[in-house]
């Protein structure tokens, strides 16, 4: 993090990790939840992307949106990713139809290699960052995330978030935001994310506030 180029900033989801310096993420992935774990099976390039052609960019789409189990998402060798064309998802108040078709015609021309190798990408992204081990987040910091989000129950991610090593890893972090009832997507209470961020920007932007 560059704080002469960042002023503050809201993470959603996803909190930051440490780099260890000696073990790989994608096997410490896999020692914990074994090759079946998303991340592992999302590695085979062309894999996922064919098992969510068949089920369709709208059916992927409304899964994404719609998924609130906090459990670790496995899925086995042999199973396919997404589901069928035409399965009944019952969309949220705050996600229409309207909504689900643009983004599916987004993806249907684009695909989804682009957001996978991002995944494919975690071991290298590692390698690349070796000059960082112990770097701090020295900017202004919220975290916001929901508790049926998968992410916040990843590994000891609580137990980081709420018992210390993550405010000693991000020193100037102000708080942690667990939203009820939110998984991983955007939902309703975008609000209370648009706020938080409004705030911690507008503090940043004036020292005095």
């Amino acid at each position: 993090m560059r704080p002469d180029r960042v002023r503050a900033l809201v993470n959603l989801s996803v909190a930051f990790s440490p780099r260890h310096p000696a073990r790989r993420p994608l096997d410490t992935l896999r020692a914990l939840y074994g090759d079946g774990y998303y991340v592992c099976r999302f590695q085979e390039p062309g894999e996922a992307e064919a098992d969510f052609a068949t089920a369709g960019a709208e059916c992927i789409i409304k899964k994404l949106f719609t998924y609130r189990d906090p459990v670790p998402l496995v899925v086995p060798k042999g199973k396919r990713f997404g589901g069928s064309p035409g399965e009944q998802i019952t969309l949220p108040p705050w996600l229409s139809e309207e909504d689900i078709c643009y983004f599916a015609s987004k993806f249907e021309k684009s695909g989804f290699t682009g957001g996978l190798n991002y995944y494919r990408c975690i071991n290298l992204n590692w390698e690349l960052t070796a000059a960082w081990i112990g770097a701090q987040i020295m900017v202004p910091v919220k975290f916001i995330v929901g508790d049926l989000d998968l992410a916040y129950h990843t590994g000891n991610t609580k137990d980081y978030l709420h018992k210390g090593g993550f405010k000693k890893d991000v020193p100037f972090l102000e708080n942690v935001v667990v939203m009820e009832g939110v998984g991983h997507s955007p939902t309703k209470k975008d609000q209370m994310k648009s706020q938080t961020i409004y705030t911690i920007s507008s503090k940043s932007s004036n020292p005095s506030l």
